[in-house]
């Protein structure tokens, strides 16, 4: 253990890492504090862009964005009253009305010191389980990765949706384009339509810029993203003493992120929702009514959500499914280095992982440094116009596209998606969904197509597949969500 403490802080001495995490973090302030711009969307761009680098760079300068982009969500929604990001929702609630009353730089110092409070939590706790988590997973066998990616997206389907089949329509979807290429036992070309560059398969990158980059411009340009009045930014009223009186209860909120975090396809949205109800539940007297600038709305959202970072990354390393949007990319960003998470990369790569924690806890530290000096200063930036910044995305995300494999077939692949991923978002469909199903639908065609294999041979077929006490676990986990998820069934729970 000592040993891994001190190779964790020796990244702390390397000040190329620490370049690294801190051009992240500062990409991170600027892209989620701007409406319209998403953490996932920079962190696919990121895929492009540092494809060439060693692992080590390309997940430092990620887990920069990563933190810092969701914390810097709050910025303007309570600035601006428009979410940064989707995990921001729940701080305009309090943030918004407390910054209307002239006390932006009190919200402000509020949202920073809870997200690094949230922050170093989620990160710790990734530290702490990651292991024992490991070498639970080494018991699965490949039916049990198939059942549990298959829960994973069931998941998201009940967690990120308004209607529950909209959810797993996307999600099938999804499916059906990591088919697209050469079939991985026989050779034979699936879905391809006769298009030889389709043989290789659909290429991620292009992919995740499309859904999460180009999508996010003509939504912009759609007009579906509204403008807000800045609110006035005046001397802080509150000493950092009685700003932290609040740090006790936010662990609760933190862990409530956490585990909500490591729930497939779930994420902060949902996480700083679960805070928030359960501080109005849990905090008799708040320093103002719930909705009306309560200092303790925003210490619940920035918390949970905050702490989903590494609530979300626990399953991802360990088993290879991803926990919300942004992972499922960082995911690409392993196969493109040709790094395989499950339950061996903590043996296999143990210097990667200290270097994943060194890189998430230097963000805690820029994190707090820019939310405390920067963040205030930046309130231009956010009022940005659109029609000068949707350009400069979109350029961006030609760019990148491209960039990949040099291929202007790739830059078509990602304004297919984009615009698939507009009407998507214009007809409620969730882009997460079909995000993780395209990342996990190769690792679920091979898990399941070995454990077809593996079990043939056996006497009794169907105990071979279905009769291990894990997989029987996870089956009942995927039938009891699809049935509370039947409408006769969720018309009853709700009696």
């Amino acid at each position: 253990m000592i040993d891994a403490i001190l190779d964790v802080f020796a990244y702390f001495l390397n000040a190329r890492f620490v370049l690294m995490v801190f051009s992240g973090a500062v990409a991170g302030l600027m892209v989620g504090a701007i409406p319209g711009l998403s953490v996932s969307m920079a962190t696919a761009l990121l895929v492009s862009v540092t494809y060439t680098w060693a692992a080590q760079d390309a997940l430092a300068m990620v887990m920069g964005v990563y933190v810092v982009g969701v914390f810097s969500g709050a910025l303007s929604a309570i600035l601006l009253n428009i979410p940064g990001a989707p995990s921001s929702v729940v701080t305009t609630l309090d943030g918004y009305p407390l910054a209307r009353q002239g006390r932006a730089r009190d919200a402000l110092r509020y949202a920073t010191w809870y997200s690094l409070i949230g922050s170093l939590f989620g990160i710790l706790m990734l530290w702490v389980l990651a292991r024992p988590i490991s070498s639970f997973a080494l018991r699965f066998q490949p039916m049990d990765y198939f059942l549990l990616a298959l829960f994973g997206l069931t998941m998201v389907g009940a967690l990120t949706a308004h209607s529950f089949k909209r959810g797993l329509i996307s999600a099938c979807l999804g499916l059906v384009v990591s088919m697209v290429g050469l079939d991985s036992v026989l050779g034979t070309p699936r879905l391809t339509f006769g298009i030889k560059e389709l043989a290789a398969g659909i290429g991620i990158v292009p992919v995740l810029i499309g859904l999460f980059g180009f999508s996010e411009v003509l939504f912009v340009l759609g007009g579906q993203e509204g403008e807000g009045e800045i609110a006035r930014m005046t001397k802080s009223l509150v000493k950092t003493r009685d700003l932290l009186k609040h740090w006790l209860v936010s662990l609760y909120f933190s862990a409530i992120g956490l585990l909500v975090g490591a729930l497939p396809g779930a994420g902060a949205p949902v996480a700083s929702f679960l805070a928030y109800g359960s501080a109005k539940k849990l905090i008799k007297n708040p320093s103002a009514p719930f909705g009306e600038g309560a200092a303790e709305g925003i210490v619940a959202s920035e918390s949970a959500n905050n702490a989903c970072i590494g609530g979300a990354l626990i399953p991802m390393l360990t088993l290879a499914i991803p926990g919300d949007a942004v992972t499922a990319i960082m995911l690409s960003v392993f196969y493109v280095h040709g790094l395989r998470p499950g339950p061996m990369f903590l043996r296999q790569s143990p210097q990667l992982f200290h270097s994943i924690i060194a890189a998430g806890l230097l963000s805690c530290v820029f994190l707090l440094l820019l939310g405390l000096l920067i963040a205030p200063r930046i309130a231009r930036l956010i009022t940005l116009p659109r029609r000068v910044l949707m350009p400069l995305v979109a350029a961006l995300c030609v760019v990148g596209a491209f960039a990949g494999n040099n291929r202007l077939f790739d830059v078509g692949i990602m304004l297919v998606f984009g615009v698939l991923g507009f009407i998507m978002r214009r007809r409620d469909y969730p882009v997460a969904p079909m995000t993780l199903a395209i990342v996990l639908g190769g690792m679920m065609d091979d898990h399941f197509r070995r454990a077809v294999s593996l079990a043939r041979p056996e006497d009794n077929f169907l105990l071979a597949m279905f009769g291990r006490p894990i997989t029987l676990a996870l089956m009942a986990l995927i039938i009891f969500v699809l049935i509370t998820k039947l409408p006769w069934v969720r018309q009853k729970m709700k009696r």
